[in-house]
């Protein structure tokens, strides 16, 4: 298991996921924002069988993804400081469905999923604020949720005002975590999020387990990336 994080989430989170696989530690420099510069959700889009990687992402972290044995192509357009350009890859795909601001998704992704029914939201940042467990949903965006909800989708909408993200007021709820088979991974101790015990009851209905990483606040650290080897 190759599992990509932000080398800036806390240590004892680092420490806790290297139980689980080998820990690939992202961070890049000049190319968008410092505090998303190493959010795994800005670089890489998972479609079905592959990865789909933004063309401006470093090289050397290309070559851990084919010293790994990850299949992975090239997307079309470079990431950026400035919003929309930064949030091309940042689409959440979840069984039949994709979700995202599709005029801005890369092509490449598009391409990768023409099968798939598109669900456009107005938020481009959608991995960042949304937690997809199968057709269950938690998100930290209203537009989003209320998007959800006509489509009658089952969703939990949690404020995102306790959830940290360096040099913003805050982060979002699908920053903060990862999902691998049945169990998601949470960069932090939701005794700390006033809305915790709401989110451990939709989690166990939605058939999950909540592994909590470290013991602090929720964390935005642009969700954690896991990947066969």
């Amino acid at each position: 298991m190759l599992i990509i994080a932000d080398n800036k989430i806390p240590a004892q989170a680092k420490a806790n996921l290297m139980k689980y696989g080998k820990l690939a530690l992202l961070e890049t420099s000049g190319i968008t924002e410092e505090s998303i510069s190493g959010h795994p959700d800005i670089f890489f889009c998972k479609v079905p069988g592959k990865l789909v990687v933004a063309p401006n992402t470093p090289p050397i972290f290309k070559n851990t993804l084919s010293k790994n044995n990850i299949s992975f192509i090239d997307g079309i357009k470079n990431i950026d400081a400035k919003y929309p350009s930064a949030a091309h890859y940042n689409v959440v795909i979840t069984g039949n469905i994709l979700i995202h601001r599709t005029d801005i998704t890369d092509f490449s992704i598009l391409e990768q999923c023409k099968s798939l029914i598109k669900v456009y939201v107005k938020q481009g940042f959608t991995r960042c604020s949304l937690l997809a467990l199968n057709n269950n949903f938690i998100t930290s965006d209203e537009g989003i949720y209320k998007t959800l909800e006509k489509l009658e989708y089952n969703c939990l909408y949690v404020k995102p005002n306790e959830i940290i993200l360096h040099r913003h007021k805050h982060g979002f709820f699908g920053g903060a975590c990862g999902v691998y088979e049945n169990k998601i991974f949470i960069l932090g101790s939701l005794k700390y999020f006033s809305e915790g015990e709401k989110v451990k009851l939709f989690v166990k209905n939605s058939g999950y387990e909540i592994i909590e990483l470290y013991e602090g606040p929720l964390f935005d650290g642009g969700s954690i990336l896991f990947l066969e080897i």
